[in-house]
C-alpha cells in the first residue's frame, strides 16, 4: 500500500477531507462533542492528510505552545487500520517539527490510553496521571526519540 501525506491549510481545497475524517472518527465513532472537536486552534495549526493508494485515509495536525510543540487530532479511518497510516502521520509531524525544535521546548501529546504503545513504539514517553479529555482517558506523552539520518525513530 502506498502512503502519501500533504500539508494541508485550514480551509484550502483539501480541508473538508481533514474535516470528514476528524469527524468519522471523534464525533461519529468516539462521540466527541462536535463543538469540542473543532476548536479555535484550527487556523493556527498545521494540519496533514494521509492517503493511502490514493484515498483519504487519515490525518494530524501540530502547533506551537508555550511549553514546545503539541501534535494532535491523529486520527485514521477504520478501513485503513493497522497499515501504517498512522505511523507515517507521526514521522511526517515530526519530520516537520524536529528540525524547528527550541533549545528546552518539548515535543508532546496527549494520547489516549489505548494508542499509548503505539506512540511509544514512536519514540513518545508518558507522564503524569492520567486524565480526561472529552470524556475519553488520556496520558501525556513526551516525544524522547531522536532524529536520525535514517528518519524518525
Amino acid at each position: 500500500m502506498g502512503i502519501e501525506i500533504q500539508k494541508v491549510k485550514f480551509n484550502d481545497l483539501l480541508w473538508p477531507q481533514v474535516r470528514q475524517i476528524r469527524f468519522d472518527v471523534f464525533v461519529e465513532e468516539q462521540k466527541v462533542d462536535e463543538e469540542e472537536e473543532y476548536d479555535e486552534y484550527e487556523e493556527e495549526s498545521a494540519h496533514f492528510l494521509a492517503f493511502a493508494d490514493g484515498k483519504a485515509a487519515g490525518t494530524a495536525r501540530w502547533r506551537k505552545t508555550e511549553k514546545g510543540v503539541k501534535l494532535e487530532r491523529f486520527a485514521v479511518l477504520i478501513p485503513f487500520r493497522g497499515m501504517g497510516v498512522g505511523a507515517a502521520l507521526v514521522r511526517a509531524t515530526l519530520g516537520e517539527v524536529l528540525p524547528m525544535q527550541e533549545p528546552g521546548s518539548e515535543i508532546y501529546l496527549h494520547a489516549q490510553v489505548q494508542a499509548l504503545p503505539f506512540y511509544e513504539k514512536l519514540g513518545f514517553r508518558a507522564y503524569g496521571d492520567l486524565f480526561y479529555e472529552a470524556g475519553i482517558a488520556h496520558r501525556k506523552m513526551r516525544f524522547e526519540g531522536k532524529n536520525t539520518a535514517a528518519g524518525v525513530n
